[in-house]
């Protein structure tokens, strides 16, 4: 099949590329990568206004309630977009595909969309993904700290302030990433806290960082496990990916295998 393509504008509305761009700040909510980067967009055209936009996930089987949170966001998005007169957003190639694209069609909501069988509300979803998000984020800020200096107790981690941070893509993420779940992003807030704002003692360090870890691996780890299944379920797809702005891929040199940390213990 195919590589993404992105069509051009006749008439009123926005461009493709504004399009596009537009749709950078839907995420794919396990991964926290925009769909954009991930190759999520199969297609999009732009004609007199109406945007019609096709897309497709790695497995024929992932979940379906992320895939419906994509593609509704999609449309949203979309939809806000200045001279947008209609958006058809249709997922291909999934076991849901009907239904999801019946629901987004019909503007029925998740619940509406899949009746008795949503049990949760998107939005606890959403909650849910934005904290490991930030649990994620800040793992990559404090690591990377630990990587700069070797004389850095990991106990000292819990007395880390925005302000202490680098300036980098790590730390623009993780900003991004407290502001989404209302925690403050001032110079003098706490870098190591949990999704609640509670911070941890000098005893407690160790053991949270590695949670966040854990956190934090797990998610790296199955987002360049779907780039692969994404490229290999539609040849060319992955000239449609891009790198996380971040450099959160798990090749990166930021990635530091847990067994290399044992230096930085007290």
């Amino acid at each position: 099949m195919a590589a993404a393509t992105v069509e051009v504008t006749h008439g009123a509305g926005p461009t493709e590329a504004e399009a596009f761009g537009a749709l950078d700040v839907v995420l794919d909510p396990e991964l926290d990568e925009p769909i954009t980067d991930l190759g999520f967009v199969r297609s999009l055209r732009v004609d007199d206004g109406e945007v019609t936009v096709h897309l497709r996930l790695p497995t024929s089987f992932c979940s379906p309630n992320f895939a419906y949170l994509m593609a509704s966001d999609s449309k949203d998005v979309l939809t806000s977009l200045d001279g947008v007169v209609r958006v058809h957003v249709e997922l291909d190639d999934h076991h849901d595909s009907e239904i999801i694209n019946r629901g987004l069609a019909a503007d029925a909501g998740y619940k509406g969309t899949f009746l008795h069988e949503a049990e949760h509300d998107l939005e606890e979803l959403r909650a849910t993904f934005r904290r490991k998000a930030h649990t994620a984020a800040m793992e990559r800020c404090l690591t990377a700290l630990l990587r700069a200096d070797a004389d850095l107790p990991e106990a000292d981690l819990g007395t880390v302030r925005l302000g202490d941070l680098p300036a980098t893509a790590h730390t623009e993420a993780l900003l991004r990433r407290r502001e989404a779940v209302g925690l403050p992003t001032t110079d003098d807030a706490i870098v190591m806290v949990d999704h609640e704002g509670r911070g941890y003692t000098a005893d407690e360090v160790p053991m949270a960082l590695r949670r966040a870890r854990s956190t934090r691996i797990s998610i790296d780890g199955n987002a360049h496990f779907c780039r692969g299944l994404l490229a290999t379920r539609y040849p060319g797809a992955d000239g449609d990916q891009t790198a996380r702005a971040d450099g959160a891929e798990p090749s990166d040199p930021t990635f530091i295998p847990l067994a290399t940390l044992k230096e930085h213990r007290p």
